[in-house]
């Protein structure tokens, strides 16, 4: 009997997610309440555990996809054994005698087939159906039409499977994988790292079947590669022939320039490329070569920052623009590093540098002012500036806290608070409380309690605007702001004037765990009235927090540092913590504002006002 996989229920005002990543593939046994996969929505990544033990018999969403609240993700078959690694096997096994029926009888079938394979090895390469298969953009969710590509996980010639990630996707809500349609070789990126592709738009194409290049075509197709760019040089006379000839005597690996360690496929074109025009136009991406073409660039000279160096368009658009530097000419970087690092150079070695600057390099007079234009470096050799493309989550984090600055008439004010009673009780209960209810006695409980109490008598904090209305809140859901390790969430306590101290306390550690290990759900951190953010545990003195929209109010607990304070006619060092509401000023008005702060000062001053409600 097979039972459903079905996306849970995603939180208030959510109604859909994104697969984000399969956990466990087709065929896998899987236990009662393990996590099977992963679903992404705008605010939360969470897991969806399997109802049952069993084995996965169907995997019906794909990666990348959109699903709704209750649609079904696949199925779990119970007692079933994993079948599903075993059909490519026998798909492998039925394609291997083909070439053999060609090339003997069936009793040389196993013969035929080997040596199949080590023509392949040696030869053409491309033992499968050699279609061409469309990589298309998938369906992004609603109201989502285009992405960024973020990467490329596959170069042109990987070899991938079907169902394999070859790209990574960005959008405003989520990052997603593209995987292969197909078995076989990627064979074109159409579209460069960073570029903008909307729905249904071709990526890249891949050819369906075949093999990848093996090492005898890698070896073959290194060697075609010196041989092209010597005939050009034979075509340019004796000194430029000579260069070659000498740069072929200073291609020392150890003076092979180095990206972050490795040599990347720009630092190998600069190395043996031999001058401009060393990469072809065919080896970009179409948007690349067409930026190329506009600017009038020479490819060669364009740092890349994509995958394994890569150039990108932006690449090339900083470069026109003199945001970055120009790669100075590999023809002359070789023979360059040989003299940086190696003895004096030979007569041979000063023939092929005059033929380098006869072929186009920069004179030896202009070489110090191309060395200046170079970017600053520092001491770790790291370069000064560094620009990074701000993600699609990101860029909607921006956004909407530009819009609460925006919309909101947001304003802040101060008060300060003597914690001298709070950390007496603390102090004098905090072993009892924990032996009693099994949570430490902290902080977070008596702010709770403290706002629970303001927000009642000021019930305009605790309101919100939707369109030509005030809406109050008469129930009181307090978001508390937890750090996690892919930034600052707010979980919400629901109802926490009805709650205790104990309550509260263990509702925040188990809602600060599963932050922590991204557990939390979207009804988990949905629905709040009011926010509580305590920069203090960085060590922060004073701050002026920002709304979370659509609420009207947010307290921000600070740093507790002990201070002089006047205290019935004499100095006293009290612990004193600074205060700071922010509010929208179209809802809540400064005597409502200043009260709330006074008021919640009061209660934690003389907690006894909590318990007496007053």
């Amino acid at each position: 009997m097979a039972t459903d996989i079905t996306v849970p229920s995603l939180g208030e005002s959510v109604s859909e997610a994104t697969v984000a990543n399969w956990l466990k593939n087709q065929g896998d046994p899987v236990q009662a309440d393990e996590a099977i996969v992963e679903l992404e929505t705008d605010k939360v990544t969470l897991e969806v555990n399997a109802p049952s033990a069993g084995t996965i018999s169907e995997v019906l969403v794909p990666t990348g996809e959109t699903v709704e609240v209750g649609a079904v993700l696949g199925r779990i078959a119970e007692g079933q054994a994993a079948e599903a690694p075993a059909q490519p096997q026998q798909s492998k096994s039925a394609e291997q005698p083909a070439p053999a029926a060609s090339g003997g009888t069936n009793g040389s079938s196993q013969p035929a087939a080997s040596g199949s394979a080590d023509s392949g090895d040696t030869g053409g390469g491309n033992t499968g159906s050699g279609e061409s298969v469309d990589i298309p953009v998938p369906t992004l969710g609603e109201s989502v039409s285009e992405a960024t590509v973020a990467s490329w996980l596959k170069n042109p010639g990987d070899a991938v499977k079907a169902d394999e990630a070859v790209a990574e996707l960005e959008t405003d809500k989520v990052t997603l994988e593209v995987n292969a349609p197909a078995d076989g070789v990627l064979s074109e990126q159409a579209v460069a790292q960073g570029e903008t592709v909307a729905v249904g738009a071709i990526l890249g194409r891949m050819t369906k079947g075949a093999a990848p290049a093996s090492g005898g075509q890698a070896a073959a197709s290194a060697q075609s590669a010196p041989a092209a760019s010597e005939a050009p040089a034979q075509g340019q006379g004796q000194p430029a022939a000579a260069a070659g000839q000498s740069a072929e005597a200073t291609l020392d690996p150890r003076h092979a320039p180095r990206t972050d360690g490795r040599v990347t496929r720009n630092d190998l074109m600069q190395f043996l490329g031999g001058g401009a025009g060393s990469i072809r136009p065919e080896d970009l991406a179409p948007s690349v070569r067409t930026a190329v073409e506009e600017h009038g660039i020479d490819p060669s000279r364009v740092p890349g920052t994509g995958k394994d160096g890569r150039i990108t368009k932006q690449d090339v658009i900083d470069v026109a623009e003199g945001r970055k530097q120009p790669l100075p000419l590999p023809g002359a970087s070789a023979v360059q590093a040989a003299a940086a690092t190696g003895p004096a150079p030979s007569p041979a070695a000063q023939q092929q540098h005059a033929g380098a600057q006869g072929a186009g390099t920069a004179p030896q007079s202009q070489q110090p002012a191309q060395q200046q234009a170079a970017p600053a470096t520092g001491a770790d050799g790291k370069p000064r500036e560094e620009r990074v493309k701000m993600s699609k989550l990101r860029q909607t984090i921006s956004k909407r806290l530009k819009e609460a600055q925006n919309t909101a008439a947001m304003l802040t004010t101060f008060n300060e608070v003597d914690m001298t009673a709070v950390n007496q009780i603390r102090a004098e209960y905090k072993d009892h409380f924990e032996k009693v209810h099994g949570i430490r006695l902290g902080m977070s409980c008596f702010f709770g309690k403290a706002v629970c109490q303001a927000l009642k008598e000021l019930p305009a904090v605790n309101a919100r605007i939707e369109d030509d209305e005030i809406v109050y809140n008469n129930y009181y859901n307090v978001g508390m702001a937890v750090s996690t390790p892919q930034g600052l969430m707010v979980p919400v306590i629901r109802d926490i004037d009805q709650k205790s101290f104990a309550d509260i306390e263990k509702e925040l550690r188990d809602l600060a765990k599963k932050g922590r290990d991204g557990k939390l759900t979207m009804d988990e951190m949905s629905g709040g009235t009011f926010t509580i953010t305590n920069g203090g545990v960085f060590g922060s003195l004073l701050s002026t927090p920002i709304l979370n929209r659509p609420q009207s109010g947010i307290l921000g607990m600070h740093k507790i540092q002990e201070r002089p304070m006047a205290m019935n006619g004499q100095v006293e060092v009290r612990p004193m913590m600074y205060l700071a509401l922010s509010y929208d000023h179209r809802i809540v008005d400064g005597r409502e504002a200043v009260t709330f702060l006074v008021r919640i000062k009061e209660c934690l001053e003389d907690p006894h006002r909590m318990l007496l409600q007053m």
